[in-house]
């Protein structure tokens, strides 16, 4: 029953003073849920007292707080998974390469590497050089090929052929390295794509939820504080009430004992 002066408290079924609480219609949506949950017979024109709504608001804080929690949980648990699953596997390439070379291209390998140097340049330019001069001059009057240079040529000849193919091997060895570099590289980038994506759906969890939650909470808790000030400061005017009425009969009393 309610009147201008006070209301029946839903809770306890205490009449308390309007003052003293506030109407199910003054408190926000999601409070007014969780109170219904307890009496579903309550109406907007419910009467709570303030005892009672500050364990409804602290009851509302650990309800938010635990819904954070979850929130996290789940993000954390869907992170440690994808870590835990990492089939994105990466391979060191110079020890594949290594651990299964043979004599042959180890041996086309140094062959690409000379032959693709400044010093082979120089020192096959040298021979020719030689070998023209020697063979233009003639040593001791003999010209053991003599222009045209067909043997030079045939020499030539051997060399390139045998030449190309060597290098073609070792260029088949390094499309093959470059092959298994571009390989890991991919499985990097997807490794790299999943945790950033992870990253960016707890950061949006924490803009979208935990900041607004973060404010609701420091409001919750400034009323809560608020409240519990307004029934600390009442109580205290309560026994400055009482004090004063002690000191009176007090004083009451030591006035009849004077008289007598």
């Amino acid at each position: 029953m309610v009147n201008k002066q006070t209301a029946t408290c839903l809770v306890d079924g205490q009449v308390y003073a309007i003052s003293d609480g506030l109407f199910l219609s003054d408190l926000e949506t999601k409070l007014v849920n969780i109170i219904k949950n307890d009496y579903p017979k309550a109406t907007k024109n419910s009467f709570i007292c303030n005892s009672h709504l500050l364990n409804y608001r602290l009851e509302r804080m650990r309800r938010q707080q635990r819904r954070d929690e979850r929130a996290h949980e789940k993000i954390n648990r869907k992170m440690s998974q994808a870590l835990v699953k990492d089939d994105f596997q990466l391979t060191d390439v110079y020890d594949k390469m290594e651990s299964t070379i043979t004599v042959g291209e180890r041996i086309a390998d140094a062959v690409a590497k000379y032959a693709g140097s400044w010093s082979f340049i120089i020192i096959f330019s040298g021979f020719m050089i030689v070998w023209m001069i020697l063979n233009t001059v003639g040593i001791f009057g003999h010209k053991f090929d003599p222009f045209p240079f067909i043997l030079l040529n045939l020499f030539l000849s051997m060399v390139a052929a045998l030449q190309a193919p060597l290098i073609m091997m070792s260029q088949n060895r390094a499309a093959e390295y470059d092959r298994l570099e571009a390989k890991n590289d991919y499985h990097v980038n997807l490794k790299s794509e999943e945790e950033i994506r992870l990253l960016h759906s707890k950061l949006d969890h924490i803009i979208a939820d935990d900041n607004p939650n973060l404010f609701e909470s420091q409001r919750l808790t400034v009323e809560v504080m608020g409240e519990m000030v307004n029934q600390l400061t009442e109580t205290r005017q309560q026994l400055e009430l009482l004090k004063a009425s002690q000191d009176e009969t007090d004083k009451a009393v030591h006035a009849e004992k004077s008289k007598k």
